[in-house]
């Protein structure tokens, strides 16, 4: 390990040199996914019959896209490409179908991915010397077992908590002088609120970093929680179809994620059309993996929306950088004929100091019309209880969402602790509308 790199050499490589890489990787993957019958069909197809028939990068466009649906029809071993008796681990998502994604690994993919793991921590300033308090679900979820054996690889020493008991969980941030975290961006605005509660105060804890994964988060969201806890937060961005957390990984600089690119080829296309977007601008995410063997995915889309940056970072990386989630493709809302997505609305929110660590969306309909009402807990700390300040945020928070989303929001303000908490994924928005 040299410094902040795990592996310096591979995470500098000059562009041609990661190209060629990741052009060798994509033959591999393309040779594992011709093993399997959908993509063989679809392959074929496309003119693609053996791996070097993809004679360049470029030619990754000529390779159909691969959606989470074709995961649930294939279920729950169609896209198995090699013997099952290689495979040692099995990882899945539920869907809103009922049929699960699934997700196969070797030993080497996991491994592989162990490794990706490993590059992010360091990248964020961890050494063996610090304190790894997993707080994301174990079991067939990726989130908590990915951190976990990358945070081992490195030497943190790991306590593999899980999810939930906030008590529990402040009680062994005090006891074991815990460092890092592994957590979703409203839990840990959710254990803010409830330390007093138990006793616990911020000076009793050795926090020095958070990962925040699983939920798309703000920039002011991160500031906001890095003002709260006085520590730093990394964005780590990754979806189970890629193998899990990990996919990219903020460094240092904290100025958005490396996309790790010697293990993944990432396009940002126009969701619409599917044609490629320059550098730095916003189109959805398409991935396609060039490290695991037993369950290769071609060009998937995430449905995720963002882009590339298109400047290098300043930590020396050649990785490129994919910006934070701007929103998806299928939780865009329409409200009265205008596009909105929950992240703008959380970006407001968070960017005024008093409002508290949680917000729900809740939509309504009636004759024809929608309804947006924005539910939002007080920061107790700055607010008096004066009823002429109550007025004032809320029009301060109408005011600024309707610059913003050009639509005018019903706003309710609630104690701290009123609304639901979650300790998993946030269900930020209650859509009630009437449906036609």
């Amino acid at each position: 390990m040299d410094s902040m790199f795990w592996n310096r050499q591979v995470e500098t490589l000059e562009r041609t040199a990661l190209e060629t890489l990741q052009l060798e990787r994509l033959r591999l993957r393309i040779a594992n996914a011709l093993r399997t019958p959908l993509y063989q069909k679809r392959l074929f197809r496309a003119g693609i019959t053996v791996p070097e028939d993809i004679r360049s990068l470029e030619d990754v466009r000529k390779i159909p896209f691969t959606v989470k649906d074709d995961l649930r029809q294939s279920y729950p071993k169609g896209l198995l490409a090699v013997d099952m008796k290689q495979v040692v681990r099995v990882h899945s998502s539920s869907g809103t179908t009922g049929i699960p994604t699934v997700i196969f690994y070797t030993q080497g993919d996991l491994d592989r991915w162990t490794e990706l793991l490993a590059r992010g921590i360091v990248a964020s300033g961890a050494t063996a010397g610090d304190v790894f308090q997993n707080m994301m679900s174990y079991g067939l979820f990726t989130g908590g077992l990915g951190l976990h054996y990358g945070a081992e690889r490195v030497g943190l020493t790991v306590i593999p908590v899980g999810g939930g008991n906030t008590q529990r969980q402040l009680q062994i941030m005090k006891d074991f002088q815990t460092t890092s975290l592994h957590i979703t961006p409203s839990y840990l605005l959710h254990i803010h609120g409830r330390m007093a509660e138990f006793g616990i105060n911020l000076s009793d804890l050795s926090l020095k970093r958070a990962y925040m994964g699983a939920e798309p988060h703000s920039e002011p969201t991160r500031q906001k929680l890095q003002e709260l806890y006085k520590m730093d937060i990394f964005n780590c961005y990754g979806l189970s179809e890629m193998n899990g957390p990990g996919v990219a990984f903020e460094c240092h600089c904290k100025a958005d994620p490396h996309v790790w690119e010697d293990a993944y080829i990432v396009e940002i296309v126009d969701p619409a059309t599917g044609e490629p977007l320059p550098d730095g601008e916003i189109g959805e995410a398409i991935f396609t993996n060039l490290i695991r063997e037993a369950l290769p995915l071609l060009r998937y889309r995430t449905r995720d929306l963002a882009f590339i940056h298109p400047e290098p970072c300043a930590c020396g990386r050649t990785h490129r950088r994919l910006s934070r989630i701007q929103g998806r493709t299928d939780d865009m809302l329409i409200i009265n004929g205008v596009n909105v997505f929950p992240s703008q609305i959380e970006e407001v929110l968070m960017s005024i100091p008093e409002v508290g660590n949680n917000y729900m969306i809740h939509l309504t309909s009636r004759n024809g019309l929608d309804r947006l009402t924005v539910q939002v807990e007080l920061y107790q700390k700055l607010f008096t209880g004066d009823l002429s300040q109550i007025d004032t945020l809320k029009g301060t928070i109408k005011d600024r969402l309707r610059a913003s989303i050009t639509i005018n929001a019903h706003i309710e303000l609630h104690e701290p602790g009123a609304l639901p908490v979650f300790e998993g994924k946030a269900k930020r928005v209650v859509d009630e509308r009437e449906r036609l």
